[in-house]
This record gives structure tokens, C-alpha cells and sequence, in this order.
């Protein structure tokens, strides 16, 4: 009777070590699934702002939270199961869907930073009273864009953990798929909420909390357009490494050009790294190749860019435009 138990507890014991490890394993895959997927988290904090600016104060954080609501959604109810079905199934098309996904952010970086040196001009939109249906609209249009910016997070991520077991796949995408929503909104409802933090604290006698409030008011602006402009960068590096990186991988016809663009990366890399020892080198390392993905990125956006301006059908507005059209312009 006891050695049975004993045995039982020995198998307890070694569950437990296996249910650790997995975790352990989840967590790690997570963390860097997210840390891959920076470009894309930090463009869906830069946009989500910018549809509940010029609204009401009190109805900011309940439209942030019903568009939190509708990410997770998408993430949980949409994007995972369709990407681990490719996954188990048709694991030949992720490369490409991924591919696809870094052309997309390529182009959207580009279609910004030509949006920007076009010099379109951006009014100022008073606070608004929009009622139930508008609101419903708003939420519905930004849960639109949220798709497109949650699939690319999810599928960066999936590819991450493209080689482990199907549930460490599960785990993982589970894991960045709450993480991403929580610490995306979460900032979301910082921002949004801090000039209203700063209005409050100039309303104070004290004369060091009117300063704070007013730094707070005034730097508002800066800080979006600091978020938009690092989101526009992280977009371009993400989308270039992403196609450098899977063309390479992926090309499979045996022709040295296409490998070309980065082993001379990965060279750089190295020269520096050996070069330069320790952290500063690593660090260097990661810039050159940082740098060098923007770069790529961005000559591939741009031509995407021309391309679809060129094209016929897509009149006035292109694709970029037409998705951000449920969003107040940005300021």
C-alpha cells in the first residue's frame, strides 16, 4: 500500500515537473513571440488614441474598454483558432501570410511617412456628444483596425513557436493575446486619461502641481506624435526584417540572390560583434540590423505605396486611408 503511494506520488511529482516546465516553456515562447511582435504592439498604441480623441472626457475610458473588449475578441474568437488550424494543416502558408503581413507593414510605414513629407493638413476636432449609435459605430470601425493589427501580432507570434508541440503553440498565443491586449489598453487609458489628470492637478493651490499639470497638458501632443513616429520606425524595421528573414528561409529555389541581403546582414553582425566586445557590441549589432531592416522596409513600402496610388480602382483614397477612416484625425 505505501510503496503504491509512494508511487503515486512519484508520478504527482514528475506531472508537476512537466506542468513546470511547460509553463516555463509557454512563458519564454511568449515573451519572445511579444518582443517580435514590438513593431505591431506599438502601432496599435499609437492609433487607438486617436478614436477617442475630442470625445467627451467621461466616455474616453468606456470606449477604450468596449474596443479592449472586441480585441480580445478578435484575438481569442478569430485570429487563434484560424492560425493554429494553418499551423497543424497548412503549415506551408504561414511563411507567405507572414510575408504578406511584413509587406503590409512596410507599406503602412511608408504610406505615414509619405502621408507626413505630403503635408496633409489636420484640424483640430472640438469635444463631442455622440450618442449610443454613433459610439457603436466608433467602437465597431476601431475593432475593424484592431484586426488587422491583431492578426499580424498573432501570426508574428505563432511563427515564434512555429517548431514546438501544439500546446506550447496554444499556450503561448493564449499568453501573448492577454498580455498584448492588457498592456496595449492599459497604456491606451494612461494616455488618453493624462491631460485630464493634468487639467485636475492645475485646479490645485499648490504651485508645483500647477506646473506638473500644465507640463502634463502641453506634452500630450508631444507624446503621440513621439508614439506615432517610434511605431512608424518599428513598423518599417519589423516589416523589412520579416521579408528578410522568410525570403530568405523560405525561397527554395537554391539561387544565392535571394540569401544575399541577409548573409550580408548577418556579416555585418558578426564584423561588429567581433569587433566590439560584450554589450555595447551585441547592442550595435542589433542597431546595424535594425537600421538596415527600416531601410529595406522602407524601399519596399515605397514601392507598394506607388503601385497602389497607381492603381485604377482604388480612387481618391488608398487602402491605408480607407481603414483609418473610422478614426478622428490625428492631432
Amino acid at each position: 500500500m505505501s510503496a503504491g503511494l509512494f508511487g503515486l506520488l512519484d508520478d504527482v511529482a514528475a506531472i508537476a515537473k512537466l506542468a513546470a516546465a511547460s509553463v516555463d516553456d509557454v512563458g519564454a515562447a511568449a515573451g519572445k513571440a511579444t518582443a517580435k511582435a514590438a513593431g505591431v504592439v506599438i502601432d496599435d498604441t499609437a492609433v487607438t488614441p486617436q478614436y477617442v480623441h475630442g470625445l467627451a472626457a467621461e466616455r474616453e475610458l468606456p470606449i477604450v474598454k468596449k474596443i479592449a473588449v472586441g480585441s480580445i475578441r478578435n484575438k481569442l474568437l478569430i485570429i487563434l483558432p484560424a492560425a493554429l488550424l494553418l499551423s497543424e494543416f497548412l503549415p506551408d502558408l504561414l511563411p507567405i501570410i507572414l510575408m504578406l503581413g511584413g509587406t503590409f507593414l512596410a507599406y503602412e510605414g511608408a504610406h505615414k511617412i509619405w502621408h507626413m513629407v505630403s503635408h496633409h493638413e489636420e484640424h483640430e476636432a472640438p469635444v463631442a456628444e455622440i450618442g449610443p449609435d454613433a459610439e457603436k459605430d466608433l467602437v465597431a470601425g476601431a475593432v475593424r483596425t484592431d484586426l488587422i493589427l491583431s492578426a499580424e501580432i498573432m501570426v508574428i507570434a505563432l511563427d515564434s513557436v512555429k517548431d514546438e508541440s501544439f500546446w506550447t503553440k496554444l499556450g503561448t498565443l493564449l499568453v501573448v493575446a492577454v498580455v498584448i491586449t492588457i498592456a496595449v489598453y492599459g497604456v491606451v487609458a494612461l494616455i488618453v486619461k493624462m491631460d485630464d489628470v493634468g487639467l485636475s492637478l492645475t485646479q490645485r493651490s499648490s504651485a508645483f502641481a500647477k506646473r506638473l499639470g500644465h507640463g502634463l497638458v502641453a506634452f500630450m501632443p508631444r507624446l503621440l506624435a513621439i508614439i506615432s513616429v517610434v511605431g512608424t520606425i518599428a513598423m518599417l524595421w519589423v516589416g523589412g526584417h520579416i521579408l528578410m528573414v522568410n525570403i530568405a528561409d523560405n525561397h527554395g529555389s537554391g539561387i544565392d540572390l535571394w540569401n544575399a541581403p541577409y548573409d550580408w546582414v548577418h556579416g555585418i553582425e558578426h564584423d561588429i560583434e567581433h569587433a566590439v566586445h560584450g554589450f555595447a557590441g551585441s547592442a550595435l549589432a542589433w542597431l546595424a540590423n535594425t537600421g538596415i531592416s527600416a531601410v529595406i522596409g522602407l524601399v519596399v513600402g515605397a514601392v507598394v505605396v506607388v503601385v497602389v496610388r497607381l492603381l485604377p480602382f482604388t480612387g481618391d483614397k488608398d487602402p491605408i486611408e480607407r481603414y483609418d477612416d473610422g478614426a478622428p484625425a490625428a492631432h
